[in-house]
Formats: C-alpha cells, sequence, structure tokens
C-alpha cells in the first residue's frame, strides 16, 4: 500500500501535474493541501476518469484539502476539520482507507512568533493532538499526512544558523510535533537512512531549488502497528523541477500490506 502527500500550492494550476504523477507513481491514496478551490470547482470527474475517487473540502482563494484513492478502495469516516475545533478555515480531511486511517492535514502556517497567526497556530496544534489521541485509540492504523509547517530539528534544516527561532523552527512549534510522537506517532522518513540535506520545500524566490537551500515541513507520521509495516519513505523532487511547479515536492510511504482491520 502506497500513501502520498503533496501541497499542490492550487490545484487549479497544478491539476495535469497531479494527473501525471498519478498515472506515474499510482499511489492508493494522496493526500492534497492547499487546493485552494471551493468545493463546487473541485476537479472530481477529471480525477475519476484517472482512475482515482475523491473527498475534499474547500474554501476560496486559501487552504482546502482533499483526498484521493483509487477507485474501489474502500473509504469510509469522513471527517472535516478537527471535530470540536471551531475553526473557518479548511484543513484537514480524513477517512479510513481498507482499513487504514488517514489523516491529510495543511497544518497553519503561524506567520511569525509574536502574530495572532501564530496564537490561532499554537490552539489548532493542541487540538489536533487531543483529537489524535482519541483516533489512535480506535484505529491502531493510522497515518498522519501532510504539510506540518514545521521543521522538526535542525537537520530539516538548509541553514540553522539562520533559521534559528524563526517561523517553522521555534521550539513551541518542535515541541508540537514531539508531542505527535509521544502519542505514539513515528516520522516515516526518519525510519530509513536518507540522503543529507534532504528537503521537502524550497522558496520560489533566490533560486533556492537549485541551490538546494530547503526545509523538509512535509511529514508522514505513522503509528506503530503502520511503522512496522514500513518499507520505504521518499521525498519526490522530481515534480519541483516542472514548469510552474508547487513550491512543495510529494512524500510517499510504501506499506507492506495490502489492507489492515481498523
Amino acid at each position: 500500500m502506497k500513501l502520498a502527500t503533496w501541497n499542490v500550492n492550487s490545484l487549479a494550476v497544478r491539476l495535469p501535474q497531479v494527473l501525471d504523477w498519478l498515472a506515474l507513481e499510482q499511489p492508493d491514496v494522496l493526500v492534497l493541501q492547499e487546493t485552494k478551490l471551493t468545493d463546487d470547482k473541485f476537479p472530481a470527474d477529471a480525477l475519476a476518469a484517472a482512475g482515482y475517487q475523491s473527498v475534499w473540502f474547500g474554501q476560496k482563494t486559501y487552504n482546502g484539502v482533499a483526498l484521493l484513492s483509487r477507485q474501489g478502495l474502500a473509504v469510509t469516516d469522513v471527517v472535516r476539520n478537527i471535530p470540536g475545533f471551531d475553526d473557518p478555515q479548511a484543513r484537514v480531511i480524513a477517512a479510513t482507507v481498507e482499513g487504514v486511517r488517514v489523516v491529510g492535514a495543511y497544518f497553519p502556517n503561524g506567520q511569525a512568533p509574536d502574530s495572532d497567526k501564530f496564537v490561532y497556530k499554537m490552539a489548532w496544534l493542541t487540538a489536533l493532538e487531543q483529537w489524535l489521541g482519541s483516533e489512535l485509540q480506535a484505529h491502531a492504523a493510522l497515518a498522519l499526512l501532510g504539510d506540518y509547517n514545521i521543521a522538526p530539528e535542525d537537520r530539516d534544516v538548509h541553514d540553522p544558523v539562520a533559521w534559528a527561532g524563526q517561523i517553522h523552527c521555534t521550539p513551541q512549534e518542535r515541541s508540537h510535533f514531539q508531542a505527535l510522537q509521544a502519542l505514539g506517532l513515528q516520522d516515516a522518513f526518519r525510519l530509513f537512512e536518507q540522503a543529507p540535506k534532504s528537503w521537502s520545500w524550497w522558496d520560489y524566490r533566490n533560486l533556492a531549488f537549485r541551490k538546494n537551500q530547503g526545509l523538509r515541513i512535509d511529514h508522514i507520521l505513522v503509528s506503530a502497528a503502520l511503522a512496522e509495516r514500513t518499507t520505504a519513505c521518499r521525498i519526490d523532487k522530481a515534480p519541483r523541477k516542472n514548469e510552474r511547479p508547487s513550491d512543495h515536492a510529494p512524500v510517499v510511504v510504501e506499506l507492506a500490506l495490502k489492507r489492515i482491520s481498523a
């Protein structure tokens, strides 16, 4: 079973690239962030023609998430946003796919440590952790995929000195990442030996991609039941080389299972 996450930074712009990537990689599940589409504009028909069923949660101009799964896979118990957390922003889409609880999330950016948006990010993260605690009790096989907007360690940052204390790298954000791990979730990427300077995001400015000056802020955390079945996890840099690319690259995890009971 292959799961993937990709912040596409506008599905309207990037749909042809997504369709090409689906045809090439053929993941069982792909979660998307920053679709930036209202629900009525979601390209469900084009994705269905490519062999994927979709559930989505959109918002005009900003945010927006979706969960695509290969046609024929059983998809149940769809949840949009964090239950019990009053949030006008479309940031979470979750569903059980063939017994695996898949949570796709677009974590708030936070803007700056002294901003109202950072306060919102901290509250959002706390609510996410509380909800996932109950989700893990109900679903032993759970994966949390998405754009976390958090670089969990200095090795996930091209210049740790320059980024120290900056958004994505603050102690508060990293503490929340550790809180997610404390729930029993493991960083699938770090289950394997990885090349140094492995990033999932590069700024559009200053030739950052060409210079490989990026951050690893897109992650897949897996529960213990899935961690023991995880056979590979990688960042696919190829789409970042496209014309008019997203500033994020897909992250892919491979599991040695066809289906597992929840």
